[in-house]
């Protein structure tokens, strides 16, 4: 009889107790039938390119070698809930058991002991998972702030949770390990920012002195007729600021357009947001990367609108 497929993640225990041997599963391994989400644990097929893809096959196949039940956590819920995971580690699965129980670090998992509100567990794809204002808090408080604002903000924007929601949370935090960079990160937060770019950005330009007055500002004719909007503004040197991702001009594609024609139509209206008194200044991720280069970019656009005539 042959052996049955697995359909992944599967325990290699499962798979020899389905009449896989060990040297079938090597030759699968080689030939790229089989992948190896972690050890002892395997998928059909190449593992996804994604990190956040993998990690959930991850999270799967940790779950699966489990003895005893825990509630995923922290960075690995972030990443169930479809949370933005840059700056974030997933080389490991974070768990949280209630006590008593005792903390544990493996080779992929990391689990903590916490108190867990049952208003704070909820399920994604059968799984229990920490609901999804918890791991944003539990992130923040063990990661640099950039990245810890990233999550922050892309909760806030999908409105997973909401600033009223979190500060209620925090209350209960007070006291436990980087509750204070938490708080700080929270009152930060903002869920105007819409990617992951926007929210690097105005985590640097305030670290820079260089924060705009608004995110999101709608330009207007003097009819009213509104032209567009931008990411940030200065409102007071009339400068407006765009993140230019890889990604923006997708996200304007109508049905059956090409990206060149999404890009004209930026031009264009960037043109007639000049053409309305105001200036213009861009970034990419380069730039984000390299503050020197951004700062420069953004206080010299700053410096020629505070000129005369300008």
């Amino acid at each position: 009889m042959a052996p049955a497929e697995p359909t992944g993640p599967t325990l290699r225990r499962d798979l020899v107790a389905g009449g896989w041997s060990d040297d079938e599963l090597a030759r699968a391994r080689r030939s790229g039938a089989l992948s190896r989400a972690r050890r002892g644990a395997y998928v059909e097929g190449p593992l996804p390119t994604p990190a956040a893809h993998r990690h959930r096959l991850l999270v799967r196949a940790t779950l699966a070698g489990l003895r005893r039940d825990a509630v995923v956590s922290h960075g690995s819920a972030a990443v169930l809930h479809g949370l933005p995971t840059w700056g974030l580690r997933l080389g490991g699965v974070h768990v949280t058991r209630r006590p008593p129980a005792s903390s544990d670090v493996a080779r992929t998992l990391r689990c903590h002991v916490a108190r867990l509100d049952d208003d704070e567990v909820a399920a994604v794809d059968g799984i229990a998972v920490t609901d999804a204002t918890r791991p944003v808090l539990d992130v923040a408080r063990s990661v640099p702030f950039e990245v810890a604002v990233v999550v922050l903000d892309g909760a806030l924007a999908r409105r997973a949770t909401s600033l009223e929601e979190l500060q209620e949370r925090l209350g209960r935090m007070v006291g436990t390990r980087g509750a204070r960079s938490a708080a700080r990160a929270v009152a930060f937060a903002d869920g105007r920012s819409e990617s992951v770019g926007e929210s690097r950005s105005r985590v640097l330009l305030h670290r820079l002195g260089l924060a705009p007055s608004g995110l999101q500002h709608a330009v207007h004719t003097a009819d009213g007729v509104l032209l567009g909007r931008a990411d940030f503004v200065w409102e007071r040197e009339r400068l407006l600021g765009e993140f230019d991702g890889q990604v923006k001009y997708g996200r304007l594609l109508r049905p059956g357009q090409e990206p060149g024609d999404a890009v004209f139509e930026e031009k264009r209206r960037e043109d007639a947001m000049r053409g309305e008194g105001w200036g213009m200044v861009r970034w990419t991720w380069d730039e984000i990367d390299d503050t020197g280069v951004l700062g420069i970019r953004v206080s010299s656009a700053l410096s020629l609108r505070r000129r005369p005539g300008a």
